[in-house]
């Protein structure tokens, strides 16, 4: 909670520095505290039910709305949207937390087959980045069965989330050698690289307070050239860089860790809490490349999926923190 009112807080007074909109970050903040409170209560009372539903509003949202995103759906390596490929990694996520959750045996196998499901569901909407999210977090899900010791294994996600908003960065910076910057070009769209660079120029630039909340696409020279632009720079970490300096990006990352320390405690049992971790890692990892936690849905959804993976069931469901 105090996390998450430092990042209420920065918003309001880096907006009132200069002339933002901290309403965005204010929406997000409200998602997740709600997200995660509902999270912890549902998965005491329901440990096995509430992410089993979960997962099914997930696909279906993705199913149902597969333009969550207002610009252009930018094809690879994101498919069509980002915010897609993050609720698909979320529902895996949460089903394979069910399934962890659950004792009967035969419920368990269909649950995983409701996760298989998810990532089929990810190639028929043509969402490359949310089929490959999705798969990975129902392998890691079956591989964190044989893991004893959850310290490493969550050790692991975050370096992996790290890699990613590293590699964005430095190819935003062109600090990168020749051939590995020309392959991760050749991966995203030309305009894509051309706002992160932009992001990148404006936090060196208003590297204290930023530019404020919502002024990207004021402030930017690539956002108005963009097709149907968002005023986004499609990158979470650039975009708390540009528009709330050094302290957004140090809360935004503040933010991740706690909850993979939060995995670490918890009561449940280590695959469940592995699971959990890497599911929140493929939406981290999502978000660096894509404008994926613009949309409320996605925020709550990783907020709830922490608080279904970090309650404490009632009836004593769950293992010890060190099984």
């Amino acid at each position: 909670m105090v996390l998450l009112g430092a990042c209420a807080g920065w918003s309001l007074i880096t907006a009132a520095a200069h002339d933002g909109r901290p309403e965005g970050m204010l929406l997000a903040v409200l998602a997740v505290a709600a997200g995660y409170a509902a999270g912890r209560v549902s998965g005491a009372l329901l440990p096995v039910a509430a992410p089993c539903a979960g997962a099914v509003a997930g696909l279906a949202l993705a199913v149902a709305l597969p333009g969550l995103s207002p610009g252009p759906w930018y094809t690879a390596p994101l498919g069509h949207a980002g915010a897609t490929a993050a609720l698909l990694a979320l529902a895996t996520g949460a089903a394979c937390c069910a399934a962890w959750a659950a004792a009967v045996p035969a419920l368990r196998f269909a649950l995983r087959a409701l996760a298989c499901a998810v990532v089929a569901a990810g190639g028929v909407l043509g969402s490359a980045a949310g089929c490959a999210a999705s798969a990975a977090v129902l392998l890691c899900s079956l591989a964190a069965g044989a893991a004893r010791g959850r310290g490493a294994w969550l050790a692991g996600p975050a370096a992996a989330a790290g890699l990613v908003a590293t590699s964005v960065w430095a190819l935003a910076a062109d600090a990168l050698p020749g051939g590995l910057a020309g392959a991760l070009d050749d991966r995203f769209p030309a305009h894509r690289t051309g706002l992160w660079r932009d992001a990148l120029e404006l936090a060196g630039r208003h590297s204290g307070l930023g530019i404020g909340p919502g002024r990207f696409g004021e402030q930017s020279t690539a956002a108005p050239r963009t097709l149907l632009s968002d005023g986004r720079p499609h990158s979470a970490l650039l975009q708390q860089a540009a528009e709330q300096g050094l302290v957004g990006v140090f809360l935004l990352v503040a933010v991740f860790c706690w909850v993979l320390y939060a995995l670490w405690r918890t009561p449940r049992s280590t695959p469940l809490a592995l699971t959990a971790g890497a599911a929140l890692t493929a939406v981290a990892a999502l978000a660096s490349v894509s404008n994926a936690l613009s949309f409320t849905a996605v925020t709550a959804g990783a907020a709830l999926l922490a608080g279904w993976a970090t309650a404490r069931p009632w009836a004593g469901v769950g293992a010890a923190p060190g099984r």
